[in-house]
């Protein structure tokens, strides 16, 4: 979310909880969610799915309009760096990731997942009208 609004179709998170529902109707085991995000909204937002354990980096996240230049600033080299990497090694390794097709992000993640063997994982989308 956050900054990719300039870049295209900002998806709410009940969008992306709605495909984490849908896993879960098929694959009833699932309980846990690796939140990767850097909107506070976000993580707000998530404390009302009590039928998942959430799971993120604890750090302060973007309130607002914020730019992402000055969030990063605000944070100091060391955190800005470090918890994007932790953000990016755990979704890389999880079993199914929702994620926005169109986002930097989330297709070097897709790569990562499909060069690091999770090629036939789940990959959902929350806005199909974009492709690379």
């Amino acid at each position: 979310m956050g900054d990719k609004a300039c870049e295209m179709k900002v998806v709410e998170f009940e969008d992306y909880m709605h495909l984490a529902d849908r896993i879960r109707q098929r694959f009833p085991h699932l309980t846990s969610v690796w939140l990767s995000s850097e909107m506070q909204e976000v993580i707000d937002k998530s404390k009302l799915y009590t039928n998942w354990d959430f799971y993120y980096t604890n750090v302060r996240r973007q309130v607002g309009n914020t730019t992402m230049a000055a969030y990063e600033a605000s944070l100091g080299r060391p955190t800005s760096t470090n918890y994007p990497l932790v953000n990016f090694l755990m979704a890389a390794e999880a079993d199914f990731f929702i994620g926005a097709l169109g986002s930097t992000w989330c297709y070097l993640i897709d790569g990562m997942r499909n060069t690091g063997g999770k090629a036939m994982a789940g990959y959902l989308s929350v806005n199909k009208d974009r492709f690379w």
